[in-house]
């Protein structure tokens, strides 16, 4: 593999990126041959990916739908938050498609969750997603019966709210190609025999802001999980969207016990926002220690209706 310490820099979308030179992105674009990969990674089973077929888009600059993700892992804490905090951090178009699940009276649901892609399309990257967990568009909000129904059909919907990344890369395909709220910080990602620790610095002060401690589960399943998460935001128009990523979870377990997991806040950005949240009972823990993906390109809302 490529030193990481080397890089090249590329034009996308009039942004100077700086890549692994070498790597996969340097190389390829977001399209390796899965020949590359299998060299790569023997040991790790493509077949999946062979199913899935690529297309060439434009997405603010030439892309290839869907962005692959071949080995990672996550951990996902879902929290109580302040429904009407929620809310207000929503555009108007985007509440009058989707709103915040209401789990009980002033209560909404966020989903705290940190990525680690080991080996993808666009390299390797650490990333933290804060999201609102909501209703699908064009279907009924009906709380906790519409949460319990996307757990059964591993059919997720949310409104990003945060998405640091720890390379520019990852930041400039997200900013610009998907029109998340991302920004470039470090996320540095340490594991012990128990538990595993993200650590996101405040990018203004360079000191760590959050920690997310997580514990390592026992007795995971091995039973292939196949697990959809989209979101709805808007585009660089101003006009509805939405994007979705297609998981096969390879192993995974979860919990409902609160000492799982530890939510540590500091005094930068990220934490006075979370605490603005008013984050309260952890209702659900997930470890999925290994895990492939497919992200495709936005697509205005209004094509939804119909098609998948």
């Amino acid at each position: 593999m490529p030193s990481p310490t080397e890089t090249n820099t590329i034009d996308i979308a009039g942004h100077a990126v700086p890549v692994v030179k070498g790597g996969l992105y340097d190389r390829y674009r977001s399209n390796p041959p899965l020949s590359v990969i299998a060299a790569q990674l023997p040991g790790v089973d493509l077949s999946w990916f062979k199913g899935l077929e690529k297309h060439k888009v434009d997405i603010g600059f030439e892309s290839y739908s869907p962005n692959f993700y071949y080995q990672n892992s996550r951990v996902t804490a879902v929290y109580t938050a302040d429904l009407e905090a929620l809310r207000a951090l929503m555009p108007a178009e985007v509440l009058a498609a989707v709103q915040p699940l209401q789990v009980w009276p002033g209560r909404g649901l966020i989903a705290f969750t940190a990525y680690t892609y080991e080996h993808c399309d666009n390299d390797a990257y650490n990333e933290v997603a804060v999201s609102i967990v909501t209703n699908k568009p064009g279907k009924a909000n009906l709380g906790p019966f519409t949460l319990l129904g996307q757990s059964m059909s591993g059919d997720f919907w949310g409104y990003v709210l945060k998405l640091p990344v720890n390379t520019e890369l990852a930041r400039v395909r997200g900013v610009v190609g998907y029109n998340l709220p991302k920004w470039l910080t470090g996320i540095d990602r340490r594991a012990d025999a128990q538990s595993v620790v993200y650590d996101i610095t405040d990018s203004q002060t360079g000191k760590v802001d959050v920690s997310f401690r997580a514990k390592k589960l026992d007795n995971l399943s091995r039973d292939v999980d196949i697990v959809t998460s989209s979101f709805t935001n808007l585009d660089h128009q101003g006009q509805l969207a939405y994007g979705y990523a297609v998981s096969r979870q390879l192993s995974h377990g979860s919990s409902r016990d609160a000492d799982a997991v530890s939510l540590t806040l500091g005094d930068g950005s990220l934490s006075n926002y979370l605490r603005a949240l008013k984050l309260g009972k952890m209702l659900k823990y997930e470890y999925v220690p290994e895990f492939q993906s497919a992200l495709y390109a936005p697509k205005p809302l209004a094509s939804l209706m119909g098609e998948r």
